[in-house]
Parts: C-alpha cells; sequence; structure tokens
C-alpha cells in the first residue's frame, strides 16, 4: 500500500514565491500599460502640427466667381512634403462635396446630421490604400447664399508617433531588466535577514535541556510569531503540570502503599508462625484479608484521583438525578449493613433544572465519594442507627443545581474544613477507615466541571452538628427526560 504524504513547503520559498510571482505577472501589464500611455503621448505632438498645417490650408480656401478656389502656393506644398519619415496627403473638397484638389480618394468623414461644426480642427483615423493615416480636418464657411461649408483635410501616416512611442517604451521598460533582477535580490536578502529571529528562537530551543520547561521568553520573536510561541508556552505548562501530577502520584501511591503491604506482609509472617494454631491463623487470615481490601481500595481512589487531575473530560449533557440513583443503589447494600439510613429526597428525573453539562465517569465517581465518606465517618449501631440524606435541588430560573449530602456524623471543625479537602489529610482521634483522597476527588471533579464545593454543620443547633456537602453546580436549561423504568422504581422507594 503506497502511502502519499504532503511534500513540505519551506515558509522561506512560499514568501518568495507569493512576492516575486505578482511581479513576474505584473510586468507584461506595466508593459501594456506603458505602450499604451506611450501611444498617446507621441500623438500629442504630431496631431497638434496635423492641426495646425489643416488650419494654415483652410485659410487658403477663398470664393472667386461664385466658386470655391483653393490657391496652394509652390512654398507651402514642398513644407507639406517635405516630411522624411511620414507621407502626407491633403485634400479640398467643395460646399457640395465636389473635389477641387488634393489627394482624389482620400476617406471623407462621416457627413453630419446638422450643420457641420466651422472653424474647428477634428481628428480620426482612417485606413487608405492599406496604409494607417492619422488625419486632421475641418469645415470652412463660405460666403455664399445659405453659407455653405467647404471641407479641408490634413492627413499623414503614422511612422513618426510609433518610432516615438517605441523610443518611449525603450526608455522606460529597459530600466526594468536591471531593476526586476535587483529587486527580486533585495526582497530575497530582506526575507532572508526577516527570518533570522526564527533561526534564533529554533537555535534557544533546541539548546533547551530535556528537564527544562520553563517558558520561552518572548525577546527578540516578531509579534506574529508570539501567538505561536504563547501556544508552545501554554504546552510546556500542561506538560509540566502532567508531569508534576505523576510524580506526585508515583511518590503518593509508594507512601500509602508501604503500610499496607507492610501489615500484609507481617500477617503472612505471624501466619505461618502460628503452625497448627486454627484460632489464631483465621485471624492472621482475616487481617490479611483487610489489609488487601485497603490497598485495593487505596489503589482504586489514588487511580481516580490521577485521572481526575490529568484527565480533559468530554462533557455532554448529563441528568444529576440519574446518576445520583444508579450510586445510590451501589452504596445501599453497604449503608445497609453499617445499620445506616440512607435516604434520597427532592427533584425527580422529569423535573426541569436537573441537567448540567458534565462527564457522566466524573460526577458519578464525585456521587461515590461524597456517599463513601458519609458512610465512612458516620457511627451507626443497630440500637442507634445513623442517617444519610443525598439531594438533588433545582433552581430552574436561576439555573442553579445544587447536590447535598447530609449525615448525621459528628461533624467536620473549622479548623479542619480546608484541610479535609487535601490528599491524605486525616483528622486527629479519628478511626474511620479511609485513605484521605475521597474529598480532595470531589474537589478537582468539581473544578473540572465549574462547581463549588461549601462544607457547613447539618445541625449546628444539636450535637453532633453532623455535615452537611454542597455542590453548586451550573445548570443547563434543557428538557429533562423521563426515567428509566428501574431508576423511576428505585425514587418511587426512596420517596415511600
Amino acid at each position: 500500500m503506497k502511502i502519499f504524504q504532503r511534500e513540505q513547503r519551506s515558509l522561506f520559498g512560499e514568501i518568495l514565491d507569493w512576492m516575486l510571482t505578482p511581479m513576474l505577472l505584473l510586468w507584461p501589464v506595466s508593459l501594456a500599460l506603458t505602450w499604451l500611455v506611450a501611444q498617446e503621448l507621441a500623438n500629442k505632438p504630431f496631431d497638434r502640427a496635423l492641426e495646425y498645417n489643416a488650419q494654415a490650408l483652410a485659410q487658403l480656401v477663398m470664393v472667386q466667381r461664385g466658386k470655391v478656389q483653393f490657391n496652394l502656393p509652390q512654398s507651402t506644398s514642398e513644407i507639406l512634403r517635405a516630411d522624411e519619415s511620414d507621407t502626407v496627403f491633403f485634400q479640398v473638397n467643395g460646399t457640395k462635396g465636389e473635389y477641387i484638389t488634393g489627394e482624389r480618394d482620400l476617406p471623407r468623414p462621416p457627413t453630419p446630421e446638422e450643420d457641420p461644426p466651422t472653424g474647428t480642427v477634428l481628428l480620426r483615423d482612417v485606413e487608405y490604400k492599406g496604409i494607417d493615416l492619422r488625419v486632421a480636418y475641418i469645415w470652412v464657411r463660405m460666403p455664399l447664399p445659405g453659407e455653405p461649408s467647404a471641407l479641408v483635410q490634413v492627413a499623414e501616416t503614422r511612422e513618426k508617433r510609433s518610432v516615438l512611442a517605441t523610443e518611449i517604451i525603450k526608455g522606460v521598460m529597459l530600466p526594468q531588466f536591471v531593476i526586476l533582477p535587483l529587486a527580486a535580490l533585495l526582497v530575497w536578502l530582506a526575507l532572508a535577514r526577516g527570518i533570522k529571529p526564527l533561526h534564533r528562537l529554533e537555535e534557544r530551543i533546541r539548546a533547551r535541556k530535556p528537564e527544562d520547561l520553563s517558558p520561552i521568553n518572548h525577546k527578540d520573536v516578531p509579534l506574529e510569531v508570539v501567538p505561536l510561541v504563547d501556544s508552545v508556552n501554554d504546552l510546556l505548562q500542561r506538560l509540566d503540570d502532567s508531569i508534576v501530577t505523576q510524580k506526585r502520584f508515583l511518590a503518593d501511591a509508594a507512601h500509602q502503599l508501604k503500610t499496607p503491604l507492610a501489615g500484609l506482609r507481617m500477617q503472612a509472617d505471624l501466619a505461618q508462625r502460628e503452625g497448627t494454631n486454627t484460632e489464631d491463623l483465621k485471624r492472621s487470615l482475616a487481617q490479611i484479608g483487610r489489609s488487601s481490601m485497603r490497598a485495593t481500595h487505596t489503589v482504586n481512589q489514588l487511580l481516580a484521583l490521577a485521572r481526575a487531575e490529568s484527565a480533559v473530560p468530554a462533557m455532554q449533557g448529563c441528568n444529576l438525578v440519574h446518576i445520583v440513583t444508579d450510586v445510590f443503589q451501589d452504596c445501599l447494600p453497604r449503608a445497609m449493613a453499617k445499620h445506616i439510613d440512607l435516604g434520597y429526597e427532592g427533584a425527580s428525573a422529569s423535573t426541569p433544572g436537573v441537567w448540567l453539562n458534565g462527564n457522566t465517569t466524573l460526577l458519578a465517581e464525585l456521587v461515590r465519594n461524597l456517599l463513601d465518606n458519609a458512610i465512612n465517618y458516620t457511627p451507626s449501631s443497630s440500637e442507634r442507627p445513623g442517617v444519610i440524606t443525598v439531594r438533588v435541588q433545582a433552581d430552574h430560573f436561576g439555573q442553579v443545581l445544587l447536590l447535598q449530602v447530609e449525615d448525621s456524623g459528628p461533624g467536620v471543625p473549622l479548623s479542619d474544613r480546608e484541610l479535609i479537602f487535601q490528599p491524605f489529610y486525616r483528622a486527629l482521634g479519628n478511626e474511620a477507615d479511609g485513605s484521605g483522597l475521597g474529598l480532595p476527588i470531589v474537589l478537582e471533579i468539581a473544578r473540572q466541571h465549574g462547581a463549588q464545593v461549601l462544607l457547613q454543620d447539618a445541625k449546628p443547633a444539636q450535637t453532633p452538628p453532623g455535615a452537611l456537602f454542597t455542590v453548586r453546580f451550573k445548570a443547563i436549561p434543557t428538557a429533562s427526560s423521563a426515567p428509566t423504568s428501574g431508576q423511576a422504581q428505585a425514587l418511587h422507594a426512596l420517596k415511600l
């Protein structure tokens, strides 16, 4: 299978192409425009001379004995014929269009519908015997009844005009043959100098050590490259954060797994020493089971925290009631085993305003950690069961969605309320089982969803006051869908 790869193009070469190609394309256009201008400039002086000759001949037209006469002195005739480059023709016609003198076959101008303008020299181009001519003609009013007009025409070939236009073209275009290569050289040098800062930036990046992830300095960087440097700096910052997160995860994992692994090894040694004592061996095996469960829980929490910190979650519309219901059903057997009254109250899945933009997996992890934390720290017994209440409250108009987990435990002192959200923090004198990672996971997931986590006493007037965790989400104005049959039954049972 042949793989086609896009050819890499040089930025220098591409800019050079886009600058030189228009120059090469515009050069023929400039040549054509210059030719037109040269023709116009070459016509003007010769047209004035031709008009002067027509006016001079018009003065020689007169009326004698009631007829139009034309008397051309010999000197004037020689002047008209004395041009070395061009051939000069003239023609004089009477008031009725009759031929008087000059070139008989010289074409007449179009006869005007009204009286022709007299005394004004007009110009036109004609072809005479296969030769292009420039003609100046004038209508001369005669002192006869009705004031008719005679016609005088003077024409010449265009040799002098073509020669002058060619000289103008040469004078303008020949220097361009020198200027164009010089301009291309200057453009090349300017581009080479302009991209030098890019080469220096490349050298600075290549000279960096692999562990150096500090931001790239904007010094000597062109303004157009600053957004690229900012993007690279942002990438370096995110890479540095990822590496720091990985290092912290490895350090935390190594630290947290030392205790359960050491306990497993110690219990295994004790079990080997017990010999045939069945009761002691059972106790050791039970302790090994508890230590392995603790190690498994710690690993799962570490992985959840690493996933929450490093992942960029894919967001979509989520029904918070659906998520809470699923997690609630998973945690219910554990709560019942500890004699805890776990209940739900608040909005249903069809209530408007219970939708938010989030990641279903991470939100379920947030709810699970809040419930695990409440179950771990709520004292309970068959005589005096603990109480945990989960709520989802929606403010459809304010687009605010609240998730609350309230327990009847000892509560959290004011001095510890910020510390408990730090990884591995455990309050002194607390014997509850846990790794100290649940609430940091909750805080990180809430941060990624733009939510706020609040902690306060559930019932400040009572002892113990209990704890009330509130996560404040921003709801989206999306029509909610009806819950599934299993979720609807579970919600109905909870309300009962």
